[in-house]
């Protein structure tokens, strides 16, 4: 029974390899083409990638930028008002706190009364100026056209009287010789004693107007003392607007607002807290103004120029596409900005390929974009 059944199992097991061979074969065919189908991905993805290194130069070592405005306090006092929250939008000329300034507005309300009162008083001694000069201007004029009729009238009384002492010492002369008779030399003496009483009161005429010029210009005098005074009114005015003026400034500077238009992001105070000059009230940062901050090798620098285009991707948006362009390239390598710069005092050296920081534009997406966000940059060599 052995014997009769042993050539059907070795024909089965033959007819069983013979039935494999082309299933083989089919499977090595494909795995081939499959290597060879890998291969030439590999081939293709290498060559962009030389392509690409070729055309761009890389970086992952840069950030979305802005300019940070940390806003403080710049005199002490209470916080009484304190409404803004983070992340709150701000306009320019928004306020962010208020300063207790009760005091500060008694001070400005006691200075605008003396100004007040100053004003009062220089009126009144403008007023007492016109009158003093209205009155006594035309009293001098008078006190002048007198005295040079009182002059006037002198001169001629004084030839007249030089007239008549002529004709009176001839009559006297005359009458010696006996050729007038004694009635006409008491007539001639006479006429000269009445021209002689008419100088006098000439002569006093003028004395007393030259006493009224003196006295209408000792009134016109007192103008002078009240325009001195007037003078130092007026500086008194001047020191007390400028007293105002500075407590206009302390008290606008006890409310504190916005410098530009920004987002609130990160408060360090609250309401009630009593703050000091310089302390940090609060940092905003404009989210129409920004741009991102990328360090390149300076290897790779000399291919970098003003203008040089970039692609952008934020880690944060990563189907978001952005372009953009460098507009400024550091002056000096980030590592001499280091607060402590490094040294080597063992002698051992580390060549370390540095970092030139560069800027590069870039639009607003919606207030997406935010400061220290991460981007990888890619700039286009032309």
């Amino acid at each position: 029974m052995t014997s009769s059944n042993s050539p059907p199992i070795a024909s089965q097991q033959e007819g069983t390899f013979v039935s494999e061979l082309p299933e083989t074969k089919q499977t090595n065919a494909a795995r081939k083409a499959s290597i060879a189908l890998l291969s030439l991905i590999a081939v293709i993805v290498f060559g962009f990638w030389v392509y690409q290194r070729a055309t761009h130069v890389y970086t992952d070592d840069a950030r979305i930028a802005s300019r940070m405005i940390e806003v403080s306090a710049e005199s002490p006092g209470q916080l009484v008002a304190y409404p803004i929250v983070q992340g709150q939008l701000l306009a320019e000329g928004d306020l962010i706190a208020q300063i207790d300034s009760d005091e500060a507005q008694f001070i400005l309300a006691e200075l605008s009364s003396e100004l007040q009162s100053q004003l009062a008083s220089y009126r009144q001694l403008l007023a007492r100026m016109e009158q003093v000069e209205q009155s006594t201007g035309g009293r001098l004029q008078a006190a002048q056209s007198r005295l040079q009729a009182a002059l006037a009238s002198q001169q001629g009384a004084r030839f007249d009287l030089e007239l008549k002492q002529i004709e009176w010492e001839r009559a006297q002369t005359l009458l010696e010789r006996k050729i007038i008779s004694e009635q006409d030399w008491e007539a001639a003496r006479n006429v000269q004693q009445q021209a002689d009483q008419y100088m006098q009161r000439t002569m006093a005429d003028v004395s007393s107007a030259r006493a009224s010029v003196m006295e209408a210009k000792a009134e016109q005098a007192e103008l002078d003392v009240l325009a001195q005074e007037l003078l130092s009114l007026e500086h008194e005015q001047n020191r007390v607007r400028a007293r105002i003026s500075r407590q206009q400034v302390l008290v606008n500077k006890l409310m504190i607002l916005a410098p530009e238009s920004g987002i609130v992001d990160k408060s360090f105070v609250e309401k009630g807290e009593y703050v000091l000059p310089g302390q940090r009230i609060v940092l905003i940062h404009n989210p129409d103004k920004i741009w991102v901050a990328a360090n390149i090798r300076e290897t790779e620098i000399r291919h970098i120029q003003l203008g040089t285009r970039a692609n952008l991707q934020v880690d944060g948006y990563p189907d978001m596409q952005l372009n953009g362009e460098v507009y400024e390239i550091g002056g000096a390598a980030t590592s001499q900005f280091s607060l402590l710069p490094s040294s080597n005092p063992s002698g051992n050296f580390t060549k370390v390929t540095q970092r030139i920081p560069i800027k590069i534009s870039i639009e607003q997406e919606g207030q997406q974009l935010r400061p220290g966000m991460m981007v990888e940059v890619a700039l286009v060599l032309e």
